[in-house]
C-alpha cells in the first residue's frame, strides 16, 4: 500500500513543488500533494499526501502552525524577508537605542486576534493570478488586511549584529498568518524597519518536525503514516463493527451512540484497522462524507523528471 501522509523536513532553497516532484519519483505515483506551501527560504515541516490520502490534506491546511524565526530589526526589504532588496536602513545608533521593553510592547501588540496585511509577494491570488507574479510583472499590489490569530509570539533571544538587532522568536499562529508580515510590522512599529532572515516550521496541528525525514534521506515506505493513523490523529476515531464497515463502504448510514458524537468529520475504522472513510454524525446515525478504497490502486508509473519539473510554475 502506498497511501498515507509523509512528514518532510524541507531544506532551504527548495520549493514545495520541488518536494512534491521528488516524492512522486520516489513513491512511483503522480498522485502526491502538499498541505500548504513553504517559501524557498524557509525550512522545516511540509506535509505531503500520497495517493488516496491526498483527500486528508483538506483537513490539514487550516490547522494552527508553529515556527521558529529570526527577525532582523534595522532594515525593510521589498519582500519582507532576506531575499528582497533593501528599501530603508535605519542608523546603527537608532537600532542600538531600542529598549527591550519597546520590543516586548511591539510583540504584545502583534499577539492575539490581529488584522494583518499580507506581503505583496505572497501566493494569494488576485483576479486569478498570484500576487507575487503580478509584482514580478511590474504591477503595484496592495492586498487587503485580514484577521489572523497569533496565539504565541515569544522572544527567545536578541543579538546585536553589524548595526542590526536580530530577534530569535517562536510563533504559534492560525493558518494564513505571514511571519514575514509580523517582522515587517514589528520593525515599522519600532521605527527602524524589519524583515525575516530565517524561518523554520516546527509543527502543523498534531504533526511535529521531530517526526519528519530530511527530503534527501526520504524513504517513502518507512516514512508513510497510514491513512487510518493519519485520519485518527486529525479527526478522532469511530470504531466500526464488521457489518458497519460493510454498510459504510456501500454508502449506507449506520446507527451510532449519539452520546459519543462530535461535531465535524471523524475517521471510521474497520475492525482490521482499515480506514473506511470519513463520516459525520446526524443524530443517532453516521453518514459517509468520503470513502477510502479498500485496497490502494497499483502505483502509477513514475513520471519522468521533465514532467515532474513542469509542475513548478509557482516558484517565487
Amino acid at each position: 500500500m502506498t497511501s498515507g501522509l509523509l512528514l518532510i523536513d524541507k531544506p532551504q532553497g527548495w520549493t514545495s513543488h520541488d518536494a512534491v516532484a521528488r516524492t512522486r519519483r520516489l513513491a512511483g505515483t503522480r498522485k502526491v500533494g502538499h498541505a500548504g506551501t513553504l517559501d524557498p527560504m524557509a525550512t522545516g515541516l511540509l506535509i505531503l499526501g500520497v495517493d488516496s490520502s491526498t483527500r486528508l490534506l483538506t483537513y490539514i491546511v487550516g490547522l494552527d502552525k508553529e515556527y521558529l524565526a529570526t527577525i532582523r530589526l534595522g532594515a525593510s526589504t521589498t519582500t519582507d524577508d532576506a531575499e528582497g532588496e533593501q528599501l530603508v536602513r535605519a542608523p546603527a545608533e537608532t537600532v542600538a537605542a531600542i529598549r527591550p521593553g519597546a520590543v516586548e510592547a511591539g510583540i504584545a501588540t502583534l499577539t492575539g486576534f490581529i488584522s494583518q496585511q499580507p506581503s505583496a509577494v505572497s501566493a494569494i491570488k488576485v483576479d486569478g493570478k498570484r500576487a507575487y507574479a503580478r509584482v514580478r510583472d511590474g504591477e503595484d499590489v496592495e492586498l487587503p488586511a485580514r484577521p489572523v490569530t497569533v496565539s504565541v509570539f515569544e522572544l527567545l533571544s536578541s543579538t546585536a549584529v553589524d548595526g542590526f538587532l536580530d530577534l530569535e522568536v517562536r510563533v504559534v499562529c492560525s493558518s494564513g498568518t505571514y511571519i514575514r508580515a509580523l517582522a515587517r510590522d514589528l520593525g515599522a512599529a519600532l521605527g527602524v524597519g524589519g524583515h525575516l532572515t530565517s524561518l523554520r516550521r516546527t509543527r502543523i496541528g498534531p504533526f511535529r518536525l521531530e517526526a519528519a525525514q530530511p527530503l534527501d534521506e526520504l524513504d517513502v515506505a518507512s516514512a508513510l503514516i497510514g491513512p487510518a493513523d493519519a485520519a485518527t490523529r486529525l479527526l478522532g476515531r469511530l470504531d466500526l463493527s464488521e457489518q458497519q464497515a460493510i454498510d459504510l463502504g456501500h454508502g449506507k448510514r449506520i446507527t451510532v451512540d449519539p452520546a459519543g458524537s462530535q461535531a465535524g468529520p471523524i475517521a471510521a475504522i474497520a475492525p482490521d484497522g482499515r480506514l473506511i472513510g470519513l463520516v459525520e454524525y446526524r443524530g443517532d446515525q453516521a453518514k459517509s462524507l468520503i470513502n477510502f478504497p479498500p485496497d490502494e490502486a497499483a502505483p502509477d508509473e513514475a513520471a519522468p523528471d521533465e514532467a515532474a519539473l513542469s509542475d513548478q510554475a509557482d516558484v517565487t
